[in-house]
């Protein structure tokens, strides 16, 4: 057995005349450096979401507020110690967003208002 035989990697594959004639506006993208393929595609799908097809351009941020970082959401505090011990012991890159209080916080407006309508003579 030669070596070209079984190093894939050797060539780029092309598509072949079977699969252009049967496939219908077919556009392979990534991002510049090919560096987040996954990233890419859940931004410009976001994109696609809200494009019109008109060609104007499109109000989008550059990037997500959690741009090309992982995310983990721990819910007690323990887990919270468990995730700083882990993400110290891998090297990782971090970043507090809640700044070490883990607590959740409902918005000021939450449930002010009542969402049932009055009806019939029965108050809200």
């Amino acid at each position: 057995m030669r070596a070209h035989e079984f190093l894939i990697e050797k060539q780029i594959g092309k598509i072949g005349n079977r699969r252009q004639a049967g496939t219908r506006g077919l556009t392979k993208f990534r991002d510049f450096g090919g560096y987040d393929r996954t990233y890419e595609l859940n931004r410009v799908m976001m994109a696609v979401a809200c494009a019109d097809g008109s060609g104007k351009p499109l109000d989008l941020d550059s990037e997500s507020w959690a741009g090309r970082y992982n995310t983990a959401h721990p819910y007690t505090d323990e887990e919270a110690a468990m995730m700083k011990q882990a993400l110290k012991a891998t090297g990782s890159e971090t970043h507090d967003l809640n700044s070490g209080d883990n607590r959740s916080q409902e918005l000021e407006s939450t449930h002010t208002e009542s969402p049932v309508v009055a009806f019939k003579g029965y108050p809200r």
